[in-house]
């Protein structure tokens, strides 16, 4: 069986992101609730790919009542999901290579360039570091010496 939408037919166990463009404007117009969801699941898996392109491209020259709105937020929801995990993630990147460097956070700090209020607004993830301030700081890293080791006492 397949979902039959116009002239298109689609495997219905096919991913959505390999349906042709057709195919994803005839579900917003034509389909049904569960093919919404279908697409709002595409999205949501990536925020930024083909079916969340092709649902965005599709909403900027049509307005579909009822179903437009909601794919739309949709869209925002997702992406702004994703960037509240990929926050979380730089910043637990960042918290681990301070604590890997065995240097204070204002040792560190000083040793990239920029403020001891700074690197921690990274680790705490209110602010996301550029691209060339996460190189410095690995570099910064494995670069550092090791933390000195305590002697044992018996």
């Amino acid at each position: 069986m397949s979902l039959a939408f116009r002239n298109v037919d689609v495997d219905p166990g096919a991913p959505v992101d390999a349906w042709p463009y057709e195919a994803v404007v005839a579900v917003i117009e034509r389909g049904t609730i569960g093919d919404w969801l279908r697409l709002t699941r595409a999205i949501d898996a990536d925020p930024w790919g083909v079916v969340a392109r092709e649902v965005e491209e599709y909403l900027g020259y049509e307005a579909p009542y009822g179903v437009g709105p909601l794919l739309a937020r949709a869209i925002v929801r997702a992406r702004r999901q994703a960037e509240e995990s990929e926050r979380h993630e730089v910043a637990r990147e960042v918290a681990g290579l301070i604590a890997r460097s065995g240097l204070t956070t204002a040792e560190l700090a000083r040793r990239v360039g920029t403020s001891r209020s700074r690197l921690s607004t990274y680790r705490s993830g209110r602010v996301v570091p550029s691209a060339t301030m996460m190189v410095r700081l690995r570099r910064a890293v494995e670069g550092a010496p090791a933390p000195p080791r305590r002697a044992l006492r018996g």
